[in-house]
């Protein structure tokens, strides 16, 4: 019973300082762990002993999928590169340097533990990318560390699990690296199984409760199978993740995902909250333990807060040229942009005018075989962006379905060469980018599961709660300050702009359905009553006989228009020529407006 009382009462602490925390401007987890802390001196309060598999399989699974479901998958994919770079790269090179700087900073603590708390406090935590979305920081800038926020914490972790087998035995550099290879490979291939299946077998449950309870083995389902075959777990839940964020708004009808929007936001809440609620419990006892055998707290604040500036250092002098490469790269788009567009108006105009023989459909002839793999060697340079592309190809041999397939991949490219030109990563955005780094909830659960024989390990426990708490006060603190200093944040006016030429496109579609429309043939006026949407609740509810007829017909084209809407907007979103956060803002528009029309067919 008290354990029970216990649990309901740390939920209440995180619900009121949720909300409470945000109107005195303080993170919330900096008021958690405060609370914490003052709860855990009181007396007549046990010391808390968490078991770190109970954070590790309990708690950072479902953290990293919910995550990744929400990583917008068209932002991740144009900045796929640079994520990487950041998240697993960088993520290596920082555990290392951090490994060396504690192996000399802490005598006796050995190169394979200095390691492993180096890649406790690698990774950075999504805390920043909502401060800078707030903040209307540009949105290149917090896609890019929201992908990185999600991946860095799967590498970092997998960087423990390596550095841990090097501490309890003797273990050659080569195993590790291929150890490290195949944990995350195996974990990719396990991940997107668990994935595809996830969506295949949502799409087929009607109950959006019940949908939402599949959802929650999801990141389980990926993590078991991959930890039995020795790959990251972790990995397998974030790429499971990344695959039915995908694909949500194809399989899943808007009830799903809207149920699972709002139960998942509760999970991450009570779980991440819960993480630094411990965190502040487990403080009192680890400074007690510090204090006895490892030289006072002071020296463990001080190692905290001068791996704090390492780290950001390493940061800063990894970015600043990674920027600079990044920005001649677009430049270099932007040389391939015109070749892109002539090769585009070709194939368009071929696939307006062709009229293929059964010979050329059938692809039978040799050379009209070699004449298609000439263009598609010359497409492949000219997307990748090297020179040598030559002039156009000659696109006659194409069929209408490689010629749609091309199209798709040359528009995307140019949409893409747009995007990285509007919202480049210069000077400004790199600083950003730097400093919105902080470390949070995920080096704080790292940290609590380090083996309890681990040698210092109240110590490097002690220092990882140092980096993050100054991490959240120094970083968090300053980035409302450092945004409006620099003055990046998205202009209103280009925002308004891009969702005028949105609406202008999904307008288009509406017109398109109502024209091929029998209902709108037979009521003439539905078109006007659509194009308005009007919501006349009052008639419709008392609708009988030819007024009812007339209702039907109106649910009918709308949800004949929402379901051409949502396809423009999917297809858009592929092809990339609007940002994220607007297809992704029109979508949950469509869904509202499906859930409304279901919500009055009940009625």
């Amino acid at each position: 019973m008290e354990h029970v009382l216990l649990v309901v009462l740390a939920v209440l602490a995180i619900a009121a300082v949720h909300e409470l925390a945000p109107r005195v401007h303080v993170a919330p987890a900096l008021v958690l762990v405060v609370f914490g802390a003052v709860i855990g001196v009181m007396p007549g309060v046990p010391e808390v002993e968490i078991d770190p598999e109970w954070i590790l399989v309990g708690v950072l699974p479902p953290l990293l999928y919910a995550a990744a479901v929400s990583m917008p998958t068209m932002d991740f994919r144009r900045d796929f590169g640079t994520i990487s770079a950041l998240s697993v790269v960088l993520v290596v090179i920082s555990s290392v340097a951090l490994g060396f700087f504690f192996y000399w900073l802490i005598p006796g603590i050995g190169l394979a533990a200095g390691i492993a708390l180096g890649a406790i406090v690698s990774p950075t935590d999504a805390v920043a990318t909502a401060i800078a979305k707030r903040m209307g920081a540009p949105s290149r800038v917090t896609a890019v560390l929201e992908g990185e926020s999600m991946l860095n914490d799967a590498t970092a972790l997998v960087l423990l699990r390596s550095a841990m087998a090097a501490i309890s035995m003797s273990v050659s550099f080569g195993g590790v690296v291929l150890g490290f290879a195949w944990a995350v490979v195996g974990a990719v291939i396990i991940g997107s199984v668990v994935g595809v299946l996830n969506l295949l077998v949502r799409s087929r449950v009607s109950d959006a409760t019940v949908n939402t309870a599949i959802s929650f083995t999801a990141p389980y389902l990926a993590y078991l199978p991959a930890e039995h075959f020795e790959a990251s777990g972790l990995v397998a839940a974030v790429t499971a993740g990344l695959i039915t964020g995908a694909g949500a708004a194809r399989y899943l009808t808007p009830q799903h995902r809207l149920s699972d929007t709002q139960n998942w936001h509760t999970v991450e809440l009570i779980l991440e909250g819960g993480v630094f609620l411990l965190m502040g419990l487990e403080v009192f006892a680890l400074i007690q333990d510090v204090e006895r055998h490892h030289e006072g707290v002071m020296r463990a604040v001080w190692i905290g807060l001068a791996a704090l500036a390492v780290t950001l250092l390493i940061r800063a002098l990894y970015v600043t040229p990674l920027a600079w490469l990044l920005n001649r790269a677009a430049k270099r788009g932007l040389a391939v942009r015109p070749y892109l567009e002539t090769m585009n108006d070709n194939i368009t105009s071929h696939a307006k005018t062709q009229r293929l023989s059964a010979q050329s459909a059938s692809g039978a002839t040799s050379s009209g075989k070699r004449r298609r793999q000439k263009v598609d060697r010359r497409l492949r340079r000219a997307l990748s962006g090297r020179k040598g592309a030559g002039e156009p190809a000659d696109v006659s041999q194409l069929g209408p379905e490689t010629a749609r397939l091309y199209s798709l991949r040359i528009r995307r490219q140019i949409a893409d060469i747009d995007y990285y030109l509007a919202a480049p990563l210069g000077p400004k955005e790199g600083t950003l980018v730097v400093w919105a780094g902080m470390r949070g909830v995920v080096t704080v659960a790292a940290a609590q599961t380090l083996d309890p024989d681990t040698h210092y390990r109240s110590l490097l426990v002690l220092i990882a709660f140092v980096v993050a708490a100054a991490s959240l006060l120094l970083q968090s603190g300053t980035l409302p300050w450092l945004i409006r200093k620099l003055g990046v944040a998205d202009k209103p006016e280009e925002l308004a702009a891009e969702h005028d030429r949105l609406r202008a496109d999904l307008n288009k579609t509406a017109q398109r359905v109502m024209t091929e429309s029998d209902a709108v043939q037979r009521f003439p006026w539905l078109r006007a009553r659509i194009e308005q949407m009007e919501r006349e609740s009052d008639e419709d509810e008392d609708a009988t006989g030819s007024a009812l007829d007339y209702r039907a017909s109106f649910e009918k084209t709308r949800r004949a228009i929402i379901e051409a809407q949502r396809r423009t907007l999917l297809a858009l979103r592929k092809q990339g020529t609007y940002s994220s956060a607007l297809l992704t803002r029109e979508l949950k528009q469509l869904d509202a407006e499906e859930i409304s029309l279901d919500m009055r067919t009940e009625d």
